[in-house]
């Protein structure tokens, strides 16, 4: 296949393109700035600028790009840029998709699970309404935003991912060193859920994405066991062999990033089920949290 991916750099994208050019597919990465070689198209979203004509003739388009929800406190400034990267990123794209002469068959459009809101012990599938709050908001607009591939006759899928769990980047990496440091502990009362997904489990359920014609439309990229705060923290403890029966201040937490970003993001949390993914026959390599951890960890399972 022909694939475009934006965001390709980022912890996803950049795993998404290895493994596709690994099995000799071709990719094209959708880039800020000044495209630098024949893979390579050029766009600005802020700006309304893309190169249109360099999409023709690609069969898929995995759209990932969009600032980091997590990697500031929210401001209003920050909440603004995390809202407008992925409404007018997604609107360009989609738009400028939808008039092509040889549109791609497939767009993988970059979501959430935090669609469904803080919601508590109830399980949650693609069939369920979404939820209350910033993020919330956030996914309802974002999803929204690729309705003109939609309306173009263009297959959309959009890809609600859980917590990816990798070495290499996200939550994972930025909790290693205090739970290396024997810091670590739950958060909160531990009981919120955790949809989580090991990131060679999110690579191939794009991957199943794109080549599986009947899913459309909402699908949860997420192990089939989502975990509670406290079980998580316990099994990573173990896995590093150490302790974490000092609970995490929340007050500490608040200071550092802000009331509404700790509710949201830290104390609050989704049961959600990939309902989609399994009934269409995908495959979880890791679906347990502790055999996910020991993978991207390189270590053996506790």
């Amino acid at each position: 296949m022909k694939v475009v991916i934006t965001g390709s750099h980022g912890l996803i994208g950049s795993a998404l393109a290895s493994s596709l050019e690994g099995d000799g597919h071709e990719v094209t990465r959708l880039v800020r700035g000044q495209a630098s070689g024949a893979n390579e198209i050029a766009w600005n979203p802020a700006a309304g600028t893309i190169d249109a004509g360099a999409l023709e003739g690609h069969d898929a388009v995995v759209h990932l790009a969009g600032v980091g929800i997590g990697d500031h406190r929210w401001t209003d400034e920050h909440k603004a840029a995390v809202l407008d990267s992925r409404v007018q990123g997604t609107r360009l794209l989609t738009t400028t998709l939808a008039g092509l002469h040889h549109p791609p068959a497939v767009v993988a459009s970059g979501s959430a699970v935090g669609f469904y809101g803080d919601r508590g012990d109830e399980e949650l599938t693609e069939d369920s309404g979404p939820g209350t709050g910033f993020l919330a908001d956030v996914v309802q607009q974002w999803e929204a935003s690729a309705g003109s591939a939609t309306e173009a006759g263009i297959r959309v899928a959009y890809l609600r991912t859980g917590v990816v769990q990798s070495a290499n980047g996200g939550a994972l990496k930025k909790q290693l060193l205090p739970f290396k440091a024997g810091m670590g502990g739950r958060l909160g009362s531990g009981r919120q859920w955790l949809s989580w997904i090991a990131i060679d489990d999110e690579v191939g359920a794009i991957r199943h994405v794109l080549d599986t014609p009947e899913i459309v439309g909402p699908v949860n990229l997420c192990a089939p066991a989502p975990v509670t705060n406290d079980e998580f923290t316990r099994t990573l403890g173990r896995l590093l062999h150490r302790p974490t029966a000092i609970p995490t201040p929340t007050p500490a937490l608040q200071l550092l990033f802000g009331k509404e970003m700790v509710s949201e993001m830290l104390l609050g949390g989704q049961r959600v089920l990939p309902k989609v993914l399994e009934s269409t026959g995908f495959v979880f390599a890791n679906p347990t949290l502790a055999a996910a951890l020991a993978a991207v960890l390189g270590r053996q399972p506790a």
